[in-house]
């Protein structure tokens, strides 16, 4: 499939680009309007882009259906203020109730069951319900269009962050398992950002990697290893050497029982390395490999 804008009708290139760039956080916006009453809705237009000045941007886009803004729009322009609220999984169907189509003047906090909280430096709430609320000022605001579809970038000033304890670990930093987060996909689906959903890899550090042409033509040209296990060989700084107090009795197995099939013996020891990489066992791996 090759899709042109412009030549299929806006609402399904919503939908195309809404299930390819995925999954998306969700700012949960709290905001009020110049008499003061709050507003709560949701928008998976949105992410961090950068800590010194901490900024955070979110998109209200504009109804496809008839060209109008949402009330969430309507009062961060007029008061330049905004809470954010991050959403995690014990509250994701309140959170999706909170963002139906209510009239103006209609309380979200009270639709969805949620408990207003003052904030420290703006007007709008804080959701208690939540565990970790953003306090802002709105910096700038850029419209990407006029037509409906369109999205409007609500640029905001961190002033203030609030983060419950219980979502963090031993390091005073937020544990993914803990704060439990869930993120919006295509069409009707979320995704939960925890248990087995969560993975480490590593960063590269300072020393870059040997890279993929690093690699011995052996293990770069593998049936078995994948891509990714590849990439995780690739990463050390210098190609290993045998370490002679190395000793594994799967590696004295293979060697026994396939060492008169040196090709045989070469897929296993393959084999075995994937399973390695697979539980993140670079070093170990490699020297299953070198052997």
């Amino acid at each position: 499939m090759v899709i042109i804008p412009g030549q299929i009708s806006t609402a399904q290139l919503h939908h195309h680009l809404l299930g390819a760039v995925a999954p998306r956080p969700i700012c949960f916006a709290s905001t009020v309007d110049v008499q003061g009453k709050p507003n709560l809705s949701p928008y998976s237009f949105f992410n961090v882009f950068g800590s010194n000045p901490a900024t955070l941007i979110f998109s209200p886009s504009r109804r496809v259906r008839n060209n109008t803004i949402k009330h969430t729009l309507e009062n961060v322009m007029a008061t330049n203020e905004v809470v954010i609220n991050l959403v995690t999984y014990a509250m994701v169907q309140q959170t999706s109730l909170s963002s139906g189509e209510y009239d103006r003047g209609v309380d979200e906090f009270e639709k969805a069951g949620f408990t207003k909280l003052p904030a420290l430096h703006v007007k709008p709430y804080r959701v208690a319900e939540s565990p970790v609320q953003i306090e802002c000022t709105v910096r700038q605001i850029i419209p990407t269009g006029d037509q409906g579809g369109a999205g409007t970038l609500v640029i905001c000033n961190v002033v203030a962050m609030h983060i419950n304890d219980a979502v963090l670990d031993a390091n005073q930093q937020i544990d993914p398992h803990k704060i439990d987060l869930v993120a919006r996909m295509g069409l009707d689906y979320y995704c939960r950002a925890s248990g087995q959903a969560v993975f480490e890899v590593e960063k590269p550090g300072s020393q870059v990697g040997i890279g993929f042409n690093g690699l011995p033509p052996a293990v770069r040209n593998s049936s078995i290893l994948s891509g990714n296990n590849l990439g995780q060989l690739a990463s050390v700084p210098e190609l290993p050497t045998i370490d002679p107090a190395f000793s594994d009795d799967r590696v004295k197995q293979i060697v026994q029982y396939y060492g008169i099939s040196p090709t045989e013996m070469e897929q296993e020891m393959h084999h075995y390395a994937k399973q390695l990489l697979n539980d993140n066992k670079v070093a170990q791996a490699w020297q299953v490999l070198l052997t």
